[in-house]
């Protein structure tokens, strides 16, 4: 919880975002989102207070969609997506509060991003990976 808090391009009251705690471990925030390029990897904890006590599969599926995010720091730009598909793979639960995503981009091209994220309980237990793919959009301010 001493890792700074994700910073949102918009607010969504009344969805999940509101019940949605992100701290990044490894990002830009949104001040140094200037169009350079970088390696395409975003590490941030997130949990999910409002709605479960331990993360289960049904969140595991949750926080797996959010490989679009990464779309933005991979560019540089004030962008994501909206998500095509998604595949989660549950390797194994353990109790945990607290989930660390470790977020690649693939490839973005001609419009489309594609993406995996590793899953991780506070113990360092491997507990998914899911993989997306989503149209990539630069958002409007």
């Amino acid at each position: 919880e001493q890792t700074p808090a994700r910073q949102h391009i918009h607010d969504s009251p009344g969805t999940i975002h509101d019940s949605l705690q992100q701290r990044v471990v490894k990002g830009r925030s949104l001040a140094q989102l200037d169009g350079s390029l970088s390696d395409g990897n975003v590490v941030m904890w997130a949990h999910i207070p409002a709605l479960i006590e331990d993360v289960d599969a049904t969140a595991l599926g949750i926080l797996g969609d959010f490989v679009p995010m990464a779309i933005g720091q991979a560019l540089g730009l004030a962008a994501g997506g909206n998500s095509l598909d998604n595949t989660i793979r549950i390797v194994k639960l353990v109790p945990t509060k607290w989930v660390l995503l470790d977020i690649y981009i693939d490839a973005i091209d001609r419009g489309f991003g594609h993406g995996r994220v590793n899953m991780f309980a506070e113990d360092g237990t491997l507990m998914a990976t899911a993989s997306q793919s989503c149209k990539a959009r630069k958002w409007k301010n």
